[in-house]
């Protein structure tokens, strides 16, 4: 097949514990591994907290909605998966208390309570804590500009560091598999090549729509925004940073949204530090855990259509064939 410049699916996905979730617009599937051997599929509708609200139109305010979206349909997905792999002595008397006060809605409320215990500590450690240690070298250095580009230069350095620590755990060695798996799927369907476990291996595990990418895209805006927007009083400087939050937010997503839609030089020149970056959270996945991404597509996306609408042309049933 002679090679051609990829085009937008809209498909978007996240690795799970042992799976893989697949989401195309209010539809998503997550496809896990079970202890057994099998693929396990389920597939269900998110609208996010702002349905059909003409603030998702607003560029650099959607993004904020987003991220927000994203984190709790995360935290769903990997419940699911998590499901088949925990101990149930364990889990029963982990959860006993909030079982007891919320009954029915206490899984629901212990997600909600681990995300914002999450962001409350990722808020801490690549916000706050680059500002801390950067403040004890105040009377040492008396540059305003410089301090807020090494403040910049650590928190970048922070968050690469614990992407390197997190990549040391077994666990997470796996699910960055599936995170190649996620990758080199949706580059198959976006480059119209049929998707076979044979033509996914060959793919990228590379992909410029990556949450990795956006993450960094959070970390590189918020150096040029801190940069430029100062105030004397130390308290609220660690105010402002926490107050930032949402626009930094909202000026990635258009980043990666553009990324994800152009191939200009600007736009591959924009992404190449988060390409680069993950070559770290994206790992040569197996025939296995491609299988996994293959079945989460294929139940929210008819890629056989998408390529005759893109690429001109029918998928002849001879190739599907391994």
């Amino acid at each position: 097949m002679s090679k051609k410049m990829q085009k937008y699916s809209g498909i978007g996905g996240q690795a799970v514990l042992e799976g893989i979730m697949m989401k195309n617009k209010e539809q998503y599937a997550v496809a896990v591994r079970k202890p057994n051997g099998e693929i396990a599929v389920e597939v269900e509708h998110y609208n996010g907290i702002l349905h059909a609200s003409k603030l998702m139109d607003i560029p650099f305010v959607r993004g904020v909605f987003q991220f927000i979206d994203s984190l709790i349909l995360g935290m769903r997905c990997l419940d699911f998966s998590a499901s088949f792999y925990e101990d149930e002595e364990e889990q029963t008397a982990a959860n006993s208390v909030l079982n007891k006060i919320f009954k029915d809605k206490a899984e629901k409320v212990f997600s909600a309570v681990v995300m914002l215990l999450s962001l409350a500590l990722a808020i801490g450690i690549f916000m706050i804590l680059p500002y801390y240690i950067t403040s004890r070298f105040e009377e040492y250095i008396r540059s305003a500009s410089f301090m807020a580009i090494i403040e910049g230069a650590l928190r970048i350095l922070i968050f690469v560091c614990y992407v390197l620590a997190i990549s040391l755990m077994k666990d997470i060695r796996r699910v960055y598999c599936y995170h190649g798996a996620e990758h080199k799927c949706i580059n198959c369907i976006e480059k119209g090549a049929p998707l076979t476990v044979k033509e996914v291996m060959r793919c990228s595990k590379q992909h410029r729509r990556c949450g990795t990418s956006f993450l960094l895209f959070v970390m590189f805006v918020s150096v040029v925004l801190f940069f430029f927007i100062r105030v004397e009083n130390p308290a609220l400087r660690v105010l402002v940073r926490i107050a930032l939050i949402p626009v930094i937010a909202g000026i990635s997503y258009e980043i990666i949204r553009l990324a994800g839609r152009s191939n200009n030089i600007l736009v591959r020149m924009i992404s190449a530090p988060g390409m680069w970056l993950q070559r770290l959270t994206t790992r040569e996945p197996d025939e296995s855990m491609v299988e996994v991404a293959i079945a989460a597509i294929e139940a929210v996306f008819d890629w056989k259509a998408y390529i005759k609408e893109k690429f001109g042309y029918e998928v002849d049933e001879s190739w599907m064939e391994e």
